[in-house]
């Protein structure tokens, strides 16, 4: 079993590879800024803290990888371009203008791609 501080010396780590910012961790946890601060100051945290930090950053409470970062930020990617898209879906049924099935799959990789790759990779973990 890893000491505190070498789990959140790996946390540190994947926020990193993640490109997820402190105020974005909070936001998809639910936690207070100060709190998530906190944790990345190696300070302690309750062991509910410690487990919604390192679920969002695809690790278990010893620090061990339970899924691989691309992997995560692919299912990221693809949950904010669904996200997007039925927002456009919305509004284009509202004018009586929905988008066929091909062209919804066409944006949905488009966005995608544009979350992962393109200009909006900042944008990615944005709540």
């Amino acid at each position: 079993m890893k000491n505190y501080q070498s789990i959140v010396q790996i946390a540190k780590e994947r926020k990193a590879v993640l490109g997820i910012s402190l105020e974005q961790i909070a936001a998809h946890t639910g936690l207070g800024y100060r709190t998530v601060t906190r944790f990345f100051a190696g300070s302690d945290v309750k062991v509910s803290t410690l487990a919604k930090i390192t679920a969002l950053l695809g690790l278990d409470l010893n620090g061990e990888s339970l899924m691989d970062p691309q992997v995560l930020r692919k299912r990221r990617a693809e949950k904010k371009a669904r996200h997007l898209v039925s927002l456009v879906q919305e509004t284009s049924a509202l004018e009586m203008q929905g988008l066929s099935d091909p062209s919804l799959e066409l944006l949905m990789e488009e966005a995608e791609r544009a979350l992962l790759h393109g200009s909006y990779r900042r944008q990615l973990w944005a709540v």
